[in-house]
């Protein structure tokens, strides 16, 4: 009898992480914070020297959540910060590829999101106007990126990402990093945030 392909993978540090059943105790910070450092948004298909990782993408997003929505407790900036990381895993598809996959890579992200969110004391599924709000933060950061490393005009990106308020990016400008600065960003943020729940 044959036996099923293998559903898991080893991690860095050591734990192995089942991709079909994802538990909390296998999800360790240091192995998203790798992995997302490692991803490159846009296929990679941005300017510079370096991939714009999904690590730097969730900081920015954590950013732009916080002044969108400057009450927020902690717990909704760590979600903000976390709502890429199943990607360490999975890696990062552009929404045209999503949609071509179909609804598994979608139910596959669900079950690591949850596994994900109840290691770090969050709730399996956060509310859905708080993942609302981090949307938002997502679509500022997606124009963003558009205009400033991956080649698209203002008014491409004003019109698949919608033109965001210039006072929320003021003073927020990309800059490609190497990963091990953005990995170390990333842990600490995550640190941060975590403290002060």
């Amino acid at each position: 009898m044959a036996q099923p392909p293998r559903a898991w993978q080893r991690m860095l540090s050591g734990r192995r992480l089942d991709l079909l059943d994802p538990t909390p105790m296998d999800i360790e910070i240091e192995d998203i914070a790798h992995g997302l450092a490692f991803v490159a948004r846009w296929n990679g298909q941005t300017i510079g020297d370096f991939p714009y990782s999904v690590a730097e993408h969730s900081i920015l997003v954590e950013q732009l959540f916080t002044r969108m929505y400057p009450k927020a407790p902690p717990k909704w900036q760590l979600a903000a910060l976390l709502h890429d990381a199943p990607e360490y895993v999975i890696g990062d598809m552009i929404s045209p590829v999503k949609n071509a996959v179909g609804p598994g890579y979608g139910q596959l992200d669900q079950r690591l999101t949850a596994a994900i969110h109840i290691r770090f004391g969050l709730p399996a599924q956060i509310p859905a106007s708080v993942k609302k709000q981090i949307k938002r933060a997502d679509r500022v950061s997606a124009w963003m990126e558009a205009v400033q490393i991956a080649g698209f005009s203002v008014a491409e990106a004003n019109k698949f990402f919608g033109r965001p308020d210039t006072t929320l990016t003021e003073g927020l400008d990309i800059h490609l990093r190497p990963p091990v600065e953005v990995r170390a960003d990333y842990t600490h943020r995550h640190e941060t945030l975590l403290s002060q729940i």
